[in-house]
């Protein structure tokens, strides 16, 4: 380094002397996006840091942390979900130390008043609601995957935070990257002040994405283009023509269709089937692919997979097939470690958890993760893995959430996955997400994303995939009920109305509005110039044409009633035909005389099957029949009649023919005539006909070029209302639906006015999307009475939701008091519902009573294995299930008041918190 490279660095440190002793404490230097970002941190700006996938931005949130902690200020780390929270308390106890540390993750409380605390977004929502004291002294709000606003369910949290923190906390929210970072940022400084925003696209660790196809391992994009050939691809880049040539083999090999014989058939022989697909591309297997892995040094990896059952498949498959991925002195390391971590689980329950396969598949190297995995043995998974015994991970979608687990490569079985209601195309934002782990920062100098081939596969749009960067973050913000009393508690309802417009999805809304207000003002000059040019001598040409228009509208207005009337009387003359009419086909193709071999009847769509004179088959469609049709004859048809048989067509049509030689073909064209005429004039068009001739414009020599302007005019005016009505639409959304939320409230009696009521302070302790029936069927008492075991059934219907319904599947319920007072629960939803569409509402849905047997015999204390034989469940699901309705349960006890259902809350808590549930501890999610 020269002198002057001293000198100038000697000025940085001395300028920010926190980020100098913070830089210290890493033995590498800080990025030059870190180092921004923490600058600006320490000058007192808020800061917005987007960048990809382990390239290290946490390191500017405990920048934040440490800069608290260096001016005596508090700190709160916050995450989306709980297994990230405890993830990162561990990281900063290794730090900071435990005294200097607190987690809040609702079932965990571990030293909150700590100068650091570690918690989910929506524990920091509920103290600004509360107006905990522990916010006295904070001074800095971290929000990692800040992101998560757009998730539909809980994104609106970020957005409550966000608003409500006091203005004297400095927010450092930290983002994957998005493609209008900028737009949030704007929002960010809007909202919170002065706020800098800081993107960084380019990885860390090179990434170079492949294909494998059969055996071979082919690069996704050409290596003529620079930048992918450096692994940073850009949009754009060239495909790899020998996958093009790959598709092209793979589709002509589709549409030829392999006619070779199973051995010891013959061809054509009864129950004789066809072999092979005539696919050229063979589809490996998931041990094929690990082994390939293994061999070109690309380990550790992360396989995902989108299914559970499939994550669970892929590591049996591995131990069936033998695969051993670690040494002797690893196997013992990971035996010796997942025995001590899962030490605490019941014994007598470990062969339900599934705990001997869990730890051959990690003694051998290889494990599952996904949210049906037990919060224990994800932990165990998380940490080997991060310590380099296992190698392999069979993963759902969920572990790309932030959860630190970087990979040399990341595979992707398939571009496709359930996302609840289909299966659809993952997105670029969620492949950039997804393969954004492959490449460990300070251990691999590149990562690599592995596609495997599927049949069809198109490289093109996979390229699309991997190079897009236009992937916007879109706010999911709506009011909820329990969001409503609360603000309007602390701030009264017009000021809480006021600070909801400051909302991103506000936001965002207002932005689009000024994109239509500049199109509405460009409408609004034309059409002035469109009305000036129409301007007519003799009077007001404006008005005249307003008649003609109107007389226009009502004539059309009257022939399509006329037209709707007609096929009220064809669909009518339909119902009526039998097999064995002679009818005559009035249009289309097929006119002329037909038998009916089948009626076809259909209230919206009739569709007779005819045979016709000429021997054609044919089912006529409502275009054959502009009018009307009668049967003129009837005729034998065979029982034994099809239409596929052409003896029988000839033999059919011959008869028809011999049958209408003397008929008479009715004369369509007249009564198409009759009824398509003016039946009648309408007075009110005779009178607006008489006002037009009478008008002084209807004698201008220029009248007809007049009307060209003002039919130009009439045009964009009615463009210019669609304008008008979305831009209604879009001005003050949030509010208009925080009034909607608070006139449902006030029906109920939640709020009087500006006031919240006794009702209303119960539903300020209740979260979530089911918060109004709950706070609903307290008021009511409809689960007052019920022992332990049935209120932790009816709470269970609030939390539950069933992964994939099964209409046929109708799930066992307890009986008795238990069993009403879920049927009560569904009425008072029924109800709610109701109101909810008379004020255009949707927040509410149907109480799922799905896991209330499994709730109500756990409470009562049955044995885990007994719980989960008789049920689709998995061990993780059961506790993840559980642990939200203790949180239901705890949130009623505190609503309930000084009341037996209180006692009756807290006794459900103290009854389901046992064996597997009470051993999640830091490990849950």
């Amino acid at each position: 380094m020269t002198a002057a490279q001293r000198y100038a660095a000697s000025r940085r440190s001395a300028r920010h002397p926190v980020l100098h002793d913070f830089a210290a404490h890493y033995d590498f230097p800080l990025d030059d996006f870190q180092q921004r970002a923490c600058r600006e941190i320490e000058e007192g700006r808020g800061v917005l840091v987007a960048a990809p996938t382990g390239s290290g931005k946490t390191i500017v949130g405990e920048f934040a942390i440490h800069l608290a902690l260096a001016t005596g200020r508090k700190a709160f780390y916050t995450t989306p979900i709980k297994a990230l929270s405890n993830q990162k308390y561990h990281d900063l106890v290794a730090r900071y130390g435990p005294e200097n540390v607190g987690l809040l993750t609702g079932d965990n409380v571990v030293n909150g008043e700590a100068p650091v605390v570690v918690m989910t977004t929506e524990v920091l929502r509920n103290m600004l609601y509360a107006g905990s004291r522990t916010l006295i002294g904070l001074g800095f709000v971290v929000m990692d995957e800040v992101h998560y606003l757009a998730d539909r369910n809980r994104g609106a949290v970020w957005e409550e935070v966000i608003i409500h923190l006091p203005e004297s906390v400095t927010v450092v929210s930290l983002s994957a990257t998005v493609s209008n970072a900028e737009e949030f940022g704007e929002w960010l400084a809007t909202v919170r002040g002065e706020t800098t925003t800081i993107v960084e696209e380019r990885r860390p660790v090179p990434l170079y994405q492949h294909v494998m196809v059969g055996r071979r391992l082919l690069d996704l994009f050409a290596s003529s283009d620079v930048d992918a050939a450096a692994g940073f691809v850009k949009e754009g880049a060239p495909v790899n023509e020998e996958l093009m040539k790959v598709a092209r083999d793979d589709w002509a090999a589709s549409r030829i269709k392999d006619r070779r014989v199973p051995k010891g058939q013959r061809r054509g022989a009864p129950g004789s089937r066809q072999v092979g697909n005539g696919r050229r591309v063979w589809i490996p297997s998931r041990t094929d692919v690990i082994e390939r892995l293994d061999r070109e040094r690309l380990l550790p990896a992360i396989v995902f997979v989108f299914s559970r059952a499939g994550c669970d498949a892929a590591v049996q498959q591995c131990l069936s097939a033998g695969v051993h991925l670690t040494t002797p002195d690893e196997r013992d390391e990971i035996i010796t470690y997942v025995e001590g971590a899962c030490r605490h689980l019941p014994s007598d329950d470990l062969h339900v958890l599934g705990y001997h396969d869990f730890l051959e598949g990690l003694s051998r190297g290889v494990a599952a993760h996904h949210a049906g995995l037990l919060p224990a043995f994800k932990q165990v998974v998380e940490e080997l893995y991060l310590r380099g015994l296992c190698k392999v991970v069979f993963a759902t979608e969920t572990l790309a959430l932030g959860i630190n687990m970087p990979a040399r490569t990341v595979v992707i079985e398939k571009l496709s996955k359930w996302n609840g209601e289909t299966h659809a195309d993952i997105t670029p934002g969620e492949y950039t997400q997804l393969t954004g782990r492959a490449g460990r920062r300070g251990l691999d100098v590149e990562g690599h994303g592995v596609v495997l081939w599927q049949p069809g596969t198109n490289p093109r749009d996979l390229a699309g995939l991997a190079s897009t960067r236009t992937y916007p973050l879109r706010s999911s913000f709506r009011p909820s009920y329990n969001m409503a009393v609360n603000l309007v508690h602390q701030y009264g309802r017009e000021r809480s109305r006021e600070l909801l417009e400051q909302s991103f999805a506000q936001f965002q809304a207002d932005k689009a509005v000024v994109g239509l207000a500049r199109q509405l003002a460009k409408s609004d000059d034309a059409l002035a110039g469109y009305a000036e040019a129409a301007t007519c001598h003799l009077g007001d040409f404006m008005e005249y044409a307003g008649l003609r228009r109107r007389i226009n509208d009502l004539e059309k207005s009257s022939s399509r009633s006329r037209r709707s009337d007609r096929r009220d009387e064809v669909v009518e003359s339909l119902r009526h035909l039998k097999v064995g009419d002679v009818i005559s086909v009035p249009a289309g193709k097929f006119a002329g005389y037909a038998v009916v071999v089948d009626p076809g009847w259909s209230p919206d769509n009739p569709r007779p099957m005819v045979v016709t004179a000429d021997r054609q088959a044919r089912r006529l469609a409502m275009i054959d029949f502009p009018v009307p049709v009668a049967a003129l004859t009837r005729m034998k048809v065979p029982k034994s009649f099809t239409g596929r048989n052409p003896q029988m067509r000839r033999d059919l049509a011959a008869a028809l023919r011999e049958r209408t030689h003397t008929l008479t073909p009715p004369d369509s064209r007249s009564a198409r005539a009759g009824g398509g005429g003016r039946a009648g004039a309408d007075p009110e068009v005779e009178a607006l006909r008489e006002q037009m001739k009478a008008h002084p414009c209807h004698r201008c020599p220029e009248r007809e070029d007049h009307a060209r302007w003002a039919e130009r005019y009439f045009k964009l005016d009615r463009d210019a209302h669609t304008l008008r009505r979305r831009i209604e639409q879009r001005t003050n959304t949030v509010a208009r639906q925080f009034d909607r939320v608070c006139e449902v409230l006030t029906a109920l009696g939640y709020l009087d006015g500006e006031e919240v009521t006794d009702r209303g302070r119960r539903l300020m302790r209740l979260y979530g999307e089911m918060d109004l029936v709950a706070a609903e069927a307290l008021r009511l008492g409809l689960w007052d009475g019920l022992p332990a075991a049935g209120l932790a059934a009816a709470l269970s219907a609030l939390v539950y939701e069933t992964r994939r319904a099964d209409e046929n599947a109708l799930p066992r319920v307890p009986g008795g008091r238990t069993g009403q007072a879920l049927e009560a629960t569904r009425r008072l939803w029924a109800e709610l519902d109701t109101l909810e569409k008379e004020h255009h509402l949707t927040f509410l849905r149907p109480p799922d009573v799905g896991f209330a047997w499994q709730a109500f015999r756990w409470t009562e204390g049955d044995d885990l294995d007994d719980l989960l034989r008789d049920s689709d469940l998995s061990a993780g699901d059961f506790v993840r299930w559980t642990k939200q309705l203790l949180d239901l349960a705890g949130q009623v006890a505190d609503a309930a008041g000084d009341t037996p259902l209180r006692r009756t809350a807290r006794e459900v808590v103290a009854k389901v918190k046992r064996g597997v549930v009470a051993y999640s501890g830091l490990a849950d999610d």
